[in-house]
């Protein structure tokens, strides 16, 4: 290896396409290369891909098939969305699919649903920290892509540059071959980190690049995503290591699961594809005029940020109150790989534009009848309900699921419906026959509940807003009336919209970026008038006129100032306001319908296990053993929500992944702070939060948006 540092020039995607294709003859002369260079070049790419296997394609297809049929009831993919696509493949330009990752399966399921529908062999950027080196040699057989283990070395290394332009030149010719190709944009299931996939993110900077360099002049991008009414791998034990899948584990697995399923637990699987999109004209590459007010918006909008130590601590401990006007900055996935030779401006292009497509990819997909009745069981029958209630609920959960415009993944009788998804989640719920004919549905305490809150976070994209603006609701209400209080006494209370507005962003900021899934050109502001206008549009905020007021039911846009002006803004001729100054005379009541209280709770606890595992957080502060590695006080806290779990019955919390998503946003927050040291980056109490008192204030802060 020792030889790479002459040679550097040989690592320019150009020199390495020559090499590549066999133009550049081998030896030592001028414009030629030499010998070591273009052996390492061959295993590098060795490590990338190899040929496909025509014959080893189609028996695993042919395999594959009756495996799924085994598994699977169905798998649906709607005839209108793969119509898109083929459309967009006629255009020319290669098909880049960027998907969410719900399990390992989705790697070889989506592939081979889209090969049986004439899209071609899929390439699948394939994670090789999830295969051993077994079955990454059959994957890559098979059309799979790896990122070989020196593309993530310094910058400044031979090795790197060298296994990054080599992995760079493979994407290229793939474009330009029009090859589909598959990114993950969502971190592969069972590990511990941010949402994002710093590796897919990786790969979707090198198209970005390809496009950028005129190698081709568009790419058209499709957000896609696999839903399951059971995840096929979701029994592995997420808060342990995780180990490569081999060959043969895979196999077994496979067997396990015919075995522990069969016929009558036999589920069904769903595929979304959104609206292709042309990389180029979307305005974040294209070279279209932007009108000036949309490129001040923008500037604005992602030029002036500060932490969440910044935003959110004074308010916490009391000092201010004085919500700052600015949005969050909150990244949580690392830089790797190919990204890492990005300017920082592509690099932030690359996040971006990874975002925005996982946040079509999600709402795109379909809620599964598992989720909707996890969620009824979680939220609103932890005690149990008679099947004949559960009937009537479950009906009313889907159409207020598909009246905010998602889709539901299963279609038939009511009572068939219900019962089929019952016998799913049989490990999970008991079922006793009562002597009326009826059944009671009893959720499963200890781990049930853990796993039926997993199930319920499906639903979760689906009322956002509605729970994000219930909980906002519920910390005004806090100080003012008794949570049990009756419902009509909090009618009474009169919310104005600025109290509103300031709840709201006081939780947008409390909750991470990778569960809210913001638009990147979608300001906070923006977001607190979506969640107010759904509030009222589901009927739990009544406008309340006030004399002299402007009417509540008036929507004409405002004009804002420049100060504001990356706030929410539409026309900006409809008056000559200069700010919300009119947001302070308009007040709102809490409905009086009789529907109201009952999913008014449900809404506010949509959000409990994540805000309960916060609260518990910092309930822990105090008993948590510091300093620490940031993996051991994850553990410490993990044991903690455990152990509360079992003695005050939040099950819902006891999940490894919010516990680390609890100490991340207390980092970001300040309450622990990371120090280098000789066994590496540690954490401690930050100075000010190791006074108990202020320990309280931020648990209490926390617990004023929690509905018990």
């Amino acid at each position: 290896m020792g030889g790479l540092h002459q040679p550097l020039t040989y690592s320019s995607p150009t020199r390495v396409q020559n090499v590549l294709s066999g133009r550049a003859p081998g030896g030592t002369g001028e414009g030629q290369v030499p010998s070591l260079v273009k052996k390492e070049v061959q295993r590098i790419l060795g490590h990338v891909q190899a040929p496909s296997h025509s014959f080893l394609l189609r028996l695993f297809s042919w395999a594959l098939l009756r495996v799924l049929n085994c598994l699977f009831l169905n798998v649906q993919l709607h005839k209108g969305q793969m119509k898109m696509v083929h459309k967009a493949a006629q255009g020319g330009s290669p098909i880049v699919l960027l998907s969410t990752h719900k399990s390992l399966l989705d790697g070889i399921l989506l592939p081979f649903v889209l090969l049986s529908q004439g899209l071609g062999v899929l390439r699948v950027a394939w994670d090789p920290r999830a295969c051993s080196p077994t079955l990454r040699a059959l994957l890559r057989k098979l059309g799979g892509l790896f990122l070989p283990p020196e593309a993530s070395l310094p910058l400044e290394s031979a090795e790197g540059i060298l296994a990054r332009a080599v992995v760079r030149a493979a994407v290229e010719q793939l474009l330009v071959s029009r090859q589909p190709l598959l990114i993950f944009l969502e971190e592969i299931p069972g590990s511990q980190g941010p949402r994002l996939s710093a590796l897919g993110q990786a790969w979707l900077g090198l198209v970005v690049q390809a496009v950028q360099g005129g190698i081709v002049p568009d790419a058209m991008l499709v957000p896609a995503a696999i839903t399951y009414d059971l995840v096929p791998d979701a029994s592995r034990e997420v808060h342990h290591a995780l180990v490569p899948l081999g060959l043969w584990t895979g196999a077994l697995a496979v067997l396990r699961s015919l075995r522990a399923w069969g016929c009558s637990r036999r589920t069904c699987a769903r595929v979304h594809l959104a609206q292709p999109f042309s990389l180029k004209v979307c305005n974040l590459l294209g070279e279209a005029e932007i009108p000036e007010e949309y490129t001040t918006n923008a500037r604005s909008c992602w030029g002036s940020r500060q932490t969440l130590e910044q935003l959110l601590q004074p308010i916490v401990l009391g000092q201010c109150t004085v919500v700052p006007d600015t949005e969050k900055e909150q990244e949580w996935t690392p830089v790797i790989g190919p990204l890492l030779a990005l300017k920082e401006e592509d690099q932030l292009l690359v996040r971006r534009l990874s975002r925005h497509v996982l946040n079509a990819s999600v709402m795109s997909s379909a809620v599964m009848s598992t989720a909707i009745m996890a969620a009824l069981l979680l939220f609103k029958h932890q005690k149990g309900v008679f099947l004949s209630q559960l009937l009537g609920e479950f009906s009313w959960l889907t159409e207020e699921t598909l009246l905010r415009g998602f889709d539901v993944g299963f279609s038939g009788q009511l009572r068939c419906l219900v019962q089929h998804t019952l016998s799913l989640l049989q490990a999970h719920v008991v079922l006793l026959r009562v002597h009326q004919g009826d059944l009671l549905v009893v959720p499963r305490h200890g781990p049930g509940l853990t796993h039926l809150a997993r199930l319920s976070a499906e639903l979760l994209p689906a009322f956002l807003s509605e729970a994000v603006g219930a909980c906002a609701v519920r910390g005004l209400l806090a100080g003012r009336v008794p949570p049990e209080g009756p419902w009509e006494l909090q009618g009474i209370e009169l919310l104005s919209q600025n109290e509103l507005y300031r709840q709201i962003l006081l939780l947008l900021h409390l909750l991470p970026q990778d569960l809210l899934l913001l638009q990147p050109c979608q300001s906070s502001y923006c977001y607190c008038q979506e969640v107010l206008d759904r509030l009222i549009q589901c009927g739990l905020l009544v406008a309340e006129e006030t004399p002299g007021s402007r009417p509540a039911c008036d929507t004409g846009r405002q004009r804002l100032s420049a100060k504001l002006l990356w706030k929410p803004s539409g026309d900006f001729t409809d008056s000559d306001s200069d700010d919300f100054e009119e947001a302070e005379g308009r007040y709102f009541r809490l409905s009086q319908q009789s529907r109201c209280p009952d999913f008014f709770l449900f809404l506010c606890r949509l959000l409990s296990p994540l805000l309960k595992a916060f609260a518990q957080a910092a309930a822990f502060l105090h008993e948590g053993q510091l300093p620490d590695t940031e993996s051991g006080y994850v553990d410490q806290l993990f044991q903690y929500l455990q152990t509360t779990a079992q003695e005050e019955g939040f099950f819902e919390c006891a999940d490894p992944n919010l516990a680390i998503t609890a100490v991340w946003t207390f980092r970001d927050l300040g309450v622990l702070q990371q120090m280098p040291s000789s066994a590496g980056p540690t954490l401690h109490l930050s100075p000010t939060f190791a006074i108990r008192e202020n320990q309280e204030k931020l648990e209490q802060f926390i617990r004023q948006f929690i509905c018990n």
